[in-house]
């Protein structure tokens, strides 16, 4: 694989870095921005985020992934940066939290049914 072109910053564009959140566009993804920002009166940091649409070209980005990215002109409604870098690969879980859940939940509810503890709960509420 060829090394991606050198991408520079002209002293009026913006750099941002941030995590990329979404990849299922092509040649797009959905960078997430932190930022900290202290509150004028009660001096609280606040942690603000905001989505960007990002044209990534060649469709490197990989959810999780760490980004710097450009901003440049307008390439469709809402894409207004391109990806300069990426600065580490992020690992993310490709099992949905919904499915650990299941995985854990089912067990439990087979074992408290053979032990015949909800019957013994129930029968206690009726009492």
């Amino acid at each position: 694989m060829e090394a991606p072109p050198a991408v520079s910053a002209a002293p009026r564009q913006k750099v941002r870095f941030g995590t990329v959140v979404s990849d299922k566009m092509q040649k797009t993804v959905v960078v997430a921005v932190e930022t900290t920002k202290r509150h004028r009166l009660y001096k609280k940091t606040l942690k603000r985020t905001k989505r960007y649409k990002v044209h990534d070209e060649r469709n490197e980005c990989r959810l999780g992934d760490r980004v710097r990215i450009i901003e440049t002109r307008p390439l469709s409604k809402e894409k207004r940066w391109r990806l300069a870098a990426i600065l580490v690969r992020g690992n993310v879980a490709e099992i949905q939290p919904q499915a650990i859940g299941a995985e854990i939940l089912e067990p439990t509810s087979a074992a408290a049914e053979e032990t015949g503890t909800e019957d013994a709960a129930t029968e206690e509420e009726e009492a």
